[in-house]
């Protein structure tokens, strides 16, 4: 009786939409097989009356010539059957364990730690890119950025004959495109050259104490290294040491001589196009990196976005499974039915000669 009692607590037990079709498709079943034996049940009336027949009492009786085969009220003797039936099914619902299950799913990440150096000597303003090699760069510099997840953080390395931070790692990407587009110009600094090496070690004093999975320095520059105090080669042994990837970028093209200004009459001004490409390749293989060369905007981008397909985020996901039990509801209305199948026993509906 107490078992029962706790049973009727279930919450809107008594309602009947419990047994509507849409109430039963939002169901996960835990234990769906008991759904199964539920034509099973609709049999035993007819295996307990090809059973009982043999052994079923007779009693001769003599009856008038004009009484019927079936009587009018005669069906209601199945009611009781039909009310067992009914008890013996809920019970297999409740058998199956209907719940509803919430899933809660948290994604989050292990972030990437990546320095973007970008050279800005005044080669980079040569122009065989259009508008300029260094606006090119930082345009798709910035649609990188745009491509990554705010889980990494991404730093902004600016060099010529000197090397400096110009944002520290952050995950603060509108910052990042604000000083890319606006406070990122050519000549920024006071000596001039292209110090490759000296860019590379200030880049690595950013990483050295990162503690992420991954960390990547992304190196843009026309590939002439001719100033700074550290070589570019002994700046990359430094990185590897460190387990820091270099990707090295040459971004220009493969012109012997390119334009870059005008002269009196309007012409381009053709300078020559000094390329250290063996250095940059030896960079990237000392630190485990690659390298690319960018002849136009169209494969600086293409080179943008292989490196952001190499270095992605690993995403993890964390699942939380709610599951609600509504068995006991079933449970409530099977011992009903039954209840009611017992009364029916003692009434004029059943028939004792078949028990």
């Amino acid at each position: 009786m107490l078992s029962f009692l706790f049973l009727l607590e279930s919450e809107g037990w008594y309602k009947l939409e419990w047994f509507l079709p849409n109430t039963w498709q939002t169901y996960f079943w835990q234990n769906s097989f008991w759904l199964y034996a539920m034509p099973f049940v609709l049999l035993l009336p007819i295996l307990r009356w090809l059973l009982v027949i043999p052994f079923r009492q007779k009693i001769p009786i003599v009856l008038p010539k004009d009484t019927k085969p079936f009587q009018k009220g005669v069906w209601k003797r199945f009611i009781p059957d039909l009310i067992l039936l009914i008890s013996l099914s809920l019970v297999l619902v409740a058998l199956a364990r209907p719940q509803r299950v919430n899933e809660k799913i948290e994604k989050y990440s292990e972030g990437i730690d990546i320095v973007i150096a970008i050279d800005v000597s005044e080669s980079m303003l040569y122009e065989d890119y259009a508008p300029n090699r260094l606006q090119t760069a930082l345009e798709t510099a910035q649609k990188f950025i745009d491509g990554r997840l705010y889980e990494d953080r991404i730093g902004l390395v600016v060099f010529a004959g000197e090397a400096f931070t110009l944002v520290p790692l952050t995950t603060d990407y509108d910052l990042l495109r604000s000083y890319l587009k606006e406070e990122v110009k050519a000549q920024m600094t006071e000596t001039e050259g292209t110090a490759v090496g000296d860019a590379l070690a200030v880049a690595i004093n950013r990483l050295e104490q990162s503690k992420a999975k991954s960390k990547v320095i992304i190196l843009i520059s026309d590939g002439d290294s001719n100033a700074g105090r550290i070589q570019p080669l002994e700046a990359a042994r430094l990185a590897q040491e460190k387990q820091i990837k270099i990707y090295t970028i040459i971004a220009a093209s493969r012109q012997e001589a390119v334009p870059y200004g005008k002269d009196v009459l309007g012409k381009p001004v053709m300078y020559e196009n000094a390329i250290d490409e063996q250095t940059m390749k030896q960079i990237a293989q000392t630190s485990k990196g690659e390298f690319f060369r960018a002849e136009n905007a169209n494969a600086l981008k293409a080179i943008f976005e292989k490196i952001s397909a190499y270095e992605k985020s690993e995403i993890l996901e964390v699942k939380y499974v709610q599951a609600k039990d509504f068995y006991r509801i079933y449970l409530i209305w099977a011992v009903i039915f039954w209840l009611i199948w017992l009364a029916l026993k003692t009434t004029f509906m059943n028939n004792s000669l078949e028990d």
